[in-house]
């Protein structure tokens, strides 16, 4: 059952790869908290973004782009941290250099689903028949993202949120 949210434009700090989505996607989710936790950003209310900015049914695997991003707080500038994270997953083509940018907001239907590769694969398998089972029309102009938030992520959950017209 998906919740209906209003999600704020943010502004992220962000690292790209490039390659088939799966494992390599999460080590680099630990390259951008080690750096994130380095430069004093990461603190307990932080929320963490997965964006899959391709369609695998659409996309070849090897050029399936893939971003991870840390939503920075009103406070924080993230420019002067912006920089090297290291080795972004192995993959040739990942980019290495943590950029900042600016997610847009908007009207948003979030899934809570269970913090698994076999959760979030069944979730993502029938989330756009759920989604217009509901009538609610996807946006396509702007992206779905997984959010990662400590509470849930204590509980094994996070959410997919899906945003909508």
């Amino acid at each position: 059952m998906f919740t209906l949210e209003f999600l704020p434009e943010s502004r992220i700090a962000f690292l790209r790869r490039t390659g088939p989505y799966g494992e390599a996607n999460g080590l680099q989710m630990e390259k951008l908290k080690s750096w994130a936790a380095a430069h004093d950003l990461l603190r307990a209310d932080s929320a963490v973004l997965g964006i899959a900015r391709d369609d695998p049914d659409r996309t070849p695997p090897h050029a399936c782009r893939y971003d991870t991003c840390l939503v920075l707080s009103g406070d924080t500038d993230g420019t002067d941290d912006a920089g090297d994270a290291g080795d972004a997953g192995g993959n040739e083509a990942a980019g290495t250099e943590v950029r900042v940018d600016r997610l847009a907001g908007g009207r948003h239907a979030v899934l809570t689903v269970a913090h698994t590769p076999e959760g979030l694969a069944q979730a993502w398998a029938g989330l756009f028949g759920r989604l217009a089972a509901q009538g609610l029309v996807f946006d396509t102009t702007r992206p779905v993202v997984e959010r990662y938030r400590p509470g849930l992520l204590a509980r094994h959950l996070c959410e997919i949120c899906v945003p909508v017209r």
